[in-house]
């Protein structure tokens, strides 16, 4: 008996060493679900918000298109397949701000879904920012858009505005990116013209 118990201790911590060693790799591999230190916070509302008027000067903006598709038909249109979207503002600018006056997202039809900004936000040089569209909303359709207004009190590079999508289901992946298109110079402190 004694015997048996003195294997069992040899080989006990060992075994426990194991299983501690093969829970902390394992926590380790799971990735947070939100950013670690955000919580609810999106880069979105933790930006800096302003106050633009008619005094304001304003040197340069635009108004960008921004395609999205909410999803994408497979297996000869029976069945959809979600997306989710991230669409990302960064200013590539080394040393100056921009501000974005409006994020309107609009469906297949042309209307409004959502207004994203209740007031102008500034980006600081070379910072971004993201509004985000669950898998589950799929309430843009296939024609889905952005409306993106950004202007800035002197002259800057131009930001990157893209829509990334992904998805995945029926034991695939899927994703890609969008990117903006110019439809007009902005030199106006308030929203673009565009149906609401």
């Amino acid at each position: 008996m004694s015997e048996t118990i003195s294997r069992f201790l040899a080989i006990a911590p060992s075994a426990a060493l194991c299983a501690i060693t093969a829970i902390i790799v394992l926590s380790a591999c799971t990735p947070p679900t939100t950013p670690q230190g955000q919580g609810d916070q999106t880069p979105a509302n933790q930006a800096q918000q302003v106050i633009l008027d008619e005094n304001s000067k304003i040197v340069t903006g635009q108004t960008l298109y921004v395609p999205v598709y909410s999803y994408i038909y497979h297996d000869d249109q029976k069945r959809l397949f979600n997306l989710a979207t991230t669409l990302s503002i960064r200013n590539t600018d080394l040393a100056n701000p921009i501000i974005i006056t409006c994020v309107r997202y609009y469906d297949s039809e042309g209307q409004l879904v959502q207004q994203y900004l209740e007031n102008p936000i500034q980006l600081a040089a070379l910072a971004s920012t993201d509004f985000f569209i669950s898998t589950s909303d799929n309430t843009g359709g296939l024609g889905a858009n952005f409306i993106v207004d950004w202007v800035a009190q002197t002259d800057v590079s131009e930001p990157i505005i893209e829509a990334v999508m992904i998805g995945t289901g029926f034991q695939q992946g899927i994703s890609y990116i969008s990117p903006a298109k110019v439809i007009q110079n902005q030199t106006n402190y308030t929203c673009s013209s565009a149906p609401s």
